[in-house]
């Protein structure tokens, strides 16, 4: 080897070690461990499970596939058969009517998670199709929670009005039922009650009362069109909330969800409106 190319390599050659040695160095240094995550708020995790929702809401937005099947192999009803189809989301998709209202023409045709705008795209095929003589509406708990998006006070009303409206033009008496008071005391309870507001509960029970009281006048108001078929309010939300504006927690261990003793307390008070709808 030349005597000059001999001496370059020999002056290269500590800085080509020292880098190679710090390569294998770092390489060989363990990694740090990652940072534990960090907890999702109760708005970030809302959002998750509505992202996890799109898929299925873009192709069925009211869920119409869910009782497509029991609609279409339902007899109609019998000569003097009074039906009733119960109509809203988890809380009366968990509901045992066989077991409430033994032997009884009832009708479930709740969806979890729904809100009144979905409520309302089905109401055709899941209730007036079914020619009930009464529905009973139990919703806005998701409104008010945001499932299916931000909703104003006054939107949430004007979809149950909706409702009340096309079962008026098909004779179908209404039930609307109150929201359900919520509690944090337990620790299912976690975003149920973060989620729903007890004076936004507050205020939408008010209205649909006021609207139910005021039903008979709408005769009055448009001559042209016929009174509101029965409206009845059904006030489960007196008879299950505590002294702080809670539900009593004995009565739903997640905090928003009645359990067996929720539903004891509000069969009667259904079957008392059903009675006050019918007469």
């Amino acid at each position: 080897m030349p005597l000059k190319l001999r001496h370059q390599v020999t002056r290269f050659l500590p800085i080509a070690l020292y880098c190679v040695s710090g390569f294998a160095q770092q390489a060989a240094t363990p990694a740090q461990p990652n940072a534990p995550a960090k907890p999702m708020t109760g708005a970030e995790r809302l959002q998750q499970w509505r992202l996890s929702r799109q898929p299925a809401l873009m192709d069925d937005f009211g869920e119409l596939a869910r009782y497509r099947d029991a609609n279409a192999s339902l007899q109609p009803p019998a000569a003097g058969e009074n039906r009733v189809v119960f109509f809203g989301d988890s809380i009366t998709a968990m509901w045992k009517l066989d077991e409430s209202f033994p032997g009884k023409p009832y009708l479930n045709r709740g969806i979890s998670g729904q809100t009144t705008p979905q409520l309302l795209v089905r109401f055709r095929p899941d209730v007036i199709a079914l020619q009930p003589k009464v529905v009973v509406i139990l919703a806005g708990t998701n409104d008010i929670a945001g499932n299916t998006g931000p909703e104003s006070l006054e939107e949430i009303e004007g979809n149950y009005a909706s409702m009340a409206e096309l079962a008026r033009a098909h004779e179908i008496k209404v039930i609307f039922s109150s929201v359900l008071p919520v509690h944090e005391y337990t620790a299912e309870a976690g975003d149920m009650f973060t989620q729903r507001p007890p004076e936004k509960i507050l205020a939408l029970n008010r209205w649909l009362k006021n609207y139910c009281a005021a039903s008979p006048n709408v005769s009055s108001v448009a001559p042209s069109v016929a009174p509101l078929t029965g409206c009845v309010y059904l006030d489960y939300f007196s008879a299950m909330v505590d002294d702080k504006g809670y539900m009593k927690k004995e009565l739903a261990d997640d905090g928003l969800h009645p359990n067996a003793a929720g539903y004891k307390i509000m069969a009667p008070m259904a079957k008392a409106a059903v009675e006050k709808a019918l007469n």
